[in-house]
């Protein structure tokens, strides 16, 4: 038989072939798996395709309409309630119009019409099987994005992450507009895409602009799209950011470096929704959902007049600030230990993880760069360490150089009293403790031997009660 293309798939599509004609199945499935590369497996009667797929997993199903006595349409509807995800085609030399309609409203993906033609079966099959691979992917591609993005895939135990979860879970569905706070490398963009992922819009698109990486003129054309001969350069329309979110939820992140023009501009968008491309008069309408973030102070920004006190009402409806790595410091070995996992598997190495030195001059550290930081010093240590374990020695030597100067004394001018020589060392024992209990005070007293109001002052003298410093009890 003349064949327009063969399966060949890395692993070969299985399909059941259910027809009361025992030549023609014999046939067809001859040709299928001899020329063609297929599994095939073959069924003259409902009963007998149902208990087929009740034993394999196949890919497509070739249904005759008349099956004897039986009706084809009743085991395409028994397919696709049982097995949604198989491809079902209907096949009959008796098709019209209603025929094709009642096909596609009982769950059949194709009718094809006797007698059978070689190209044409080869033809609906690999528009099945294309599909059927696209809606795979997008299943594996979601799965992916909820993964990395979704609300688990965010690591913290301090009570400020929590509140922060909750938060996310609660104005998810929401159409108001979100303004994420916080300093660089403090997960921002993975909040935004939270949002969206735990949202009613998240099988719609989810667009990110960065908005301090383009100059004015090119992220107004970015954001709203252009038309063509609007400015040199522009050969012909352009579809903006905020169409490509249609449905979905747009993320304009660095928001604090737009200029007054494109201020203006985003006003009218916060609040109704509509725009012109640059260069256009017609204005298009959006049902988007936009989040906004910024490592800026917009409160200042306000005050110092680079940033528009309309808009900044309009944009701070709903406001998540994310704390600096510094402030939960407790959560630190547990996002260690999630980044090296992802780095052994990447690499395919086995470490066992960090010595405690090595944990306890990562929680001292500042972590000017936050999470963004802690994870390339991770990735850091794992690519270039030696031993199954590792330790000081393979961070930078301006984290343990860190480390080591919380428990120095200040230099200061003429001779310490015995108290002031001594709060270095208090400072580092309260310090361990409050570390080695989670930051749990009550334990912590009860650890070092003193009531808790005593600890609470000794933490406040020694500057272990600043805000970066507590987490929940």
């Amino acid at each position: 038989m003349n064949s327009l293309s063969k399966n060949t798939q890395s692993k070969p599509r299985h399909v059941l072939l259910v027809d009361d004609d025992r030549h023609l199945l014999d046939s067809m499935g001859g040709w299928l798996a001899g020329d063609q590369g297929y599994v095939v497996s073959m069924a003259a009667s409902i009963a007998e395709a149902m208990a087929c797929v009740e034993a394999e997993n196949f890919d497509l199903a070739l249904v005759d309409l008349r099956l004897g006595a039986e009706d084809g349409m009743e085991l395409i509807a028994k397919l696709k309630k049982h097995r949604p995800h198989l491809t079902t085609m209907l096949m009959t030399g008796y098709a019209n119009i209603d025929t094709g309609v009642e096909a596609v409203q009982a769950g059949a993906f194709d009718l094809l019409t006797k007698p059978l033609i070689d190209d044409e079966i080869l033809l609906a099959f690999d528009r099945a099987l294309s599909q059927q691979q696209v809606i795979e992917e997008n299943e594996k591609l979601k799965c992916q994005l909820e993964k990395r993005f979704g609300r688990n895939s965010i690591i913290g135990n301090d009570f400020r992450m929590q509140k922060t979860f909750d938060m996310v879970d609660n104005i998810a569905d929401t159409k108001a507009t979100v303004l994420i706070t916080g300093e660089s490398g403090t997960g921002k963009s993975m909040i935004a895409r939270a949002i969206h992922q735990r949202s009613n819009r998240r099988k719609a698109p989810f667009v990110e602009v960065a908005c301090g990486a383009l100059p004015e003129n090119l992220l107004e054309s970015e954001l709203f799209g252009h038309v063509k001969g609007a400015f040199t350069g522009a050969a012909g329309n352009k579809v903006g950011k905020f169409q490509q979110a249609n449905g979905g939820t747009i993320f304009l992140d660095e928001i604090g470096t737009a200029s007054p023009g494109l201020q203006v501009k985003l006003l009218r968008v916060l609040q109704e929704l509509e725009f012109e491309q640059v260069g256009g008069a017609e204005t298009f309408k959006v049902d988007t959902r936009i989040v906004l973030a910024t490592n800026e102070d917009l409160s200042e920004a306000v005050a110092d007049g680079r940033f528009r006190q309309d808009l900044y009402y309009r944009v701070n409806v709903i406001n998540i600030e994310l704390p600096s790595l510094r402030e939960r410091s407790s959560d630190i070995p547990m996002l260690v230990q999630h980044f090296l996992k992802k780095v052994c598997d990447e690499e395919n190495k086995q470490i066992e993880g960090f010595d405690r030195p090595a944990l306890d001059a990562m929680q001292q550290y500042n972590w000017p760069g936050n999470v963004r930081e802690l994870q390339n010093i991770v990735e850091r240590a794992v690519l270039l360490g030696k031993g199954p374990q590792l330790s000081s020695p393979d961070l930078p030597s301006h984290i343990h150089a860190f480390a080591s100067t919380q428990v120095a004394v200040a230099p200061r001018q003429g001779r310490q009293t015995l108290k002031e020589a001594l709060e270095g060392p208090e400072r580092q024992i309260i310090l361990q403790c409050l570390q080695e209990n989670n930051w749990n005070r009550n334990a912590t007293a009860d650890q070092l031997g003193v009531n808790r109001t005593t600890l609470y002052k000794k933490m406040k003298k020694l500057g272990l009660d600043e805000p970066s410093m507590l987490v929940s009890q």
